[in-house]
């Protein structure tokens, strides 16, 4: 089952090692993720082309004024309906990262070894629901999932 993740950047420049996420992303199967530049200052963006250009499962959404969290998720949520059919949705923003690069390389390779147990996780809670849910009321945090998720009796570790 495919699973999507967007992630949203600002001015993550120094913290975004390109082959490293290129390495992670090309060897996740059934993964689409939609990286969001939130109007970074910096090269920000320039790298996430450089890193779509090397992965097909990547796309790029350029937010040009900036916006919140939120706003920034939503946009990447329209994309990721509008461009592909996904059961699960998940988001994870940049800035909640408290370690640079070891940070944002330990979400990345989270992401993608997890990304079964990720999808089962979501599917647990999506079950419990009683009500339909809009569009935007599936999107789950991918971060908050890691957290709690124990994955051969160890937790997930990532530097917060």
């Amino acid at each position: 089952m495919k699973i999507g993740v967007i992630i949203i950047f600002h001015n993550n420049e120094e913290q975004i090692d390109p082959a490293f996420f290129i390495q992670q992303i090309n060897q996740a199967n059934n993964l689409e993720l939609c990286l969001v530049n939130n109007h970074s200052k910096d090269r920000t963006y320039k790298l996430l082309n450089d890193i779509k250009e090397q992965c097909s499962n990547v796309s790029v959404v350029n937010i040009k004024k900036f916006k919140s969290d939120v706003s920034a998720v939503k946009a990447g949520a329209r994309f990721m309906f509008n461009q592909f059919n996904l059961e699960h949705l998940g988001y994870a923003t940049t800035n909640l990262l408290k370690t640079k690069r070891e940070g944002l390389n330990g979400l990345i390779k989270a992401i993608t070894e997890n990304q079964q147990v990720i999808v089962e996780y979501n599917t647990q809670q999506l079950d419990t629901q009683t009500i339909k849910l809009t569009l935007y009321q599936k999107l789950f945090s991918v971060m908050d999932y890691l957290k709690k998720l124990q994955v051969d009796n160890q937790f997930v570790k990532l530097q917060y």
